[in-house]
């Protein structure tokens, strides 16, 4: 049996993640300078989504590269793996950000089914 080939929208998203990492940028600033939101951008960099060339051209616009040279990125494999620093340590503004988003992520976002069980910690 032979490996599938990825799909064009995780070459292009893997291209895309490699960019903005070597430029030390966040989804946040690159997602606010390309007029979308973090999530969409997120999931056009995991291959999730498929991004028009519109929004392609906006993210590389962000980035301050062109689509061509992204496309050219996206037909080369990765020679190496995308490293992490783990030991910067977080600006006060990223807190502020994470607290929010998981302050979102923990409000309901609808009501429970009729006849649902609501369990609570004490």
């Amino acid at each position: 049996m032979t490996p599938l080939e990825p799909l064009l929208r995780e070459l292009i998203g893997q291209a895309l993640r490699r960019r903005r990492l070597e430029h030390g940028r966040t989804l946040a600033d690159v997602s606010a300078r390309a007029g979308m939101s973090m999530q969409h951008l997120s999931d056009v960099e995991r291959g999730r989504k498929d991004a028009s060339s519109e929004i392609l051209a906006a993210i590389c616009g962000a980035l301050g590269t062109g689509v061509a040279e992204l496309m050219a990125d996206a037909a080369r494999p990765a020679t190496r793996p995308v490293v992490l620093d783990l030991t910067r340590r977080p600006r006060p503004q990223d807190r502020q950000q994470d607290r929010q988003q998981a302050h979102e992520l923990a409000a309901p976002s609808r009501a429970p089914a009729r006849g649902a069980v609501s369990l609570s910690a004490a």
